[in-house]
């Protein structure tokens, strides 16, 4: 069995693991790419609920992501992998709607959201992407998919969609107005993808993705849980890292996040926020992810699961402690599945292409 773990000993490695668990990283600028998250989810997501139509606000929110993108960059590099990320991001809303057409949907999803997954592996690693992954585009899809729609909202989840991407370069280069002349039109990445696939290993991980989130997506979906894309999300997140001790270690961050996530969570859900008070809550817990996700994913979950939960209860409000149930259940499942899937002894290795994912 080839492994990534160090060669010395299971001691060392659980000292790193532990390690891993604890250590905040450095600042590296945080408070900007905070702020442009926060600004970029803001406008839209409160546009959107001023004009009385809630239900659209998931397809501006997986836009708005487009802002995580190349987050210590220069400005042209980051506008360019940002332009691409927003496109693919688009891309991901739609294709969820049209599945949410399609009768029996559900097991759709699992299918289609596993392909996607290793599609996305592939394309992130081709274009480069930071934060790398697929989180975002499978994310962003299943939600989508889940929601119901008819053949109209195809189009506004795309224009939505599209436009909250756009809004989110846009912020991304309110630095110019102060500094005209550092402006420089987007270096546009090329993709690689020849070189993503020639790794010893590269086409073996992107089969596990296949295999984790078609399992684990297919265990919630035939358990009746409400939320499968939950325990998908989590495979995808174990499943992305340089190597196997930080994929573990990502794992394991998920679910002690999430469970004391959860806590914060309950309180907030309590409180019942709707409207504009809930876009306003949003917005905190975004600007506070994104200033730990990249220093301790742990910690990042503390905002990340509440976040995750209000947005869902923005446009379709549900009973509490059922979704908190489904939260853990469905991430410990998709946390289990995707370990086994890298545990189980394979001869080839990911390409070490960048640092752990960003997940959400």
């Amino acid at each position: 069995m080839t492994s990534n773990l160090p060669s010395d000993t299971p001691r060392r490695s659980t000292t790193a693991l532990a390690r891993s668990m604890l250590a905040i990283g450095p600042h590296r600028g945080a408070h900007r790419v905070a702020l442009r998250a926060g600004v970029s989810v803001l406008v839209p997501l409160l546009l959107l609920v001023l004009l009385g139509r809630v239900e659209w606000t998931a397809y501006a929110a997986f836009g708005a992501f487009t802002s995580l993108y190349g987050r210590n960059h220069s400005r042209a590099e980051r506008a360019g992998m940002q332009a691409v990320a927003g496109g693919f991001l688009t891309l991901s809303v739609v294709l969820g709607v049209l599945v949410s057409l399609a009768p029996d949907s559900r097991w759709l999803v699992v299918p289609v959201g596993a392909l996607l997954a290793a599609g996305g592996s592939l394309t992130s690693d081709a274009y480069g992407w930071h934060p790398p992954g697929p989180l975002f585009l499978v994310f962003g899809f299943a939600v989508c998919a889940m929601v119901p729609a008819g053949p109209g909202t195809v189009f506004v989840a795309a224009v939505v969609a599209a436009s909250s991407a756009a809004f989110s370069l846009l912020v991304a280069h309110v630095g110019v107005l102060l500094e005209p002349r550092s402006w420089s039109p987007p270096v546009l990445p090329a993709p690689r993808f020849r070189d993503a696939l020639a790794p010893h290993g590269a086409v073996a991980h992107l089969v596990r993705h296949v295999v984790a989130l078609t399992v684990a997506g297919g265990v919630a979906t035939a358990l009746g849980w409400q939320h499968p894309y939950w325990a998908m999300v989590a495979a995808v997140v174990v499943l992305s890292g340089p190597d196997l001790l930080s994929r573990l270690a990502r794992g394991i961050q998920r679910v002690v996040g999430t469970l004391l996530g959860l806590g914060v969570a309950a309180v907030i859900l309590a409180w019942h926020p709707q409207g504009v008070v809930a876009v306003l809550a949003i917005v905190v817990l975004q600007v506070v992810t994104e200033l730990f996700v990249g220093r301790n994913y742990a910690i990042a979950l503390l905002f990340i699961t509440p976040l995750a939960l209000l947005m869902g209860q923005l446009v379709h409000p549900s009973p509490i402690e059922p979704l908190l149930r489904d939260r853990l259940l469905e991430t410990v499942l998709g946390a289990v599945v995707g370990a086994v899937v890298l545990l189980v002894p394979y001869r080839s290795r990911r390409p070490a292409t960048a640092e752990a994912v960003d997940g959400r």
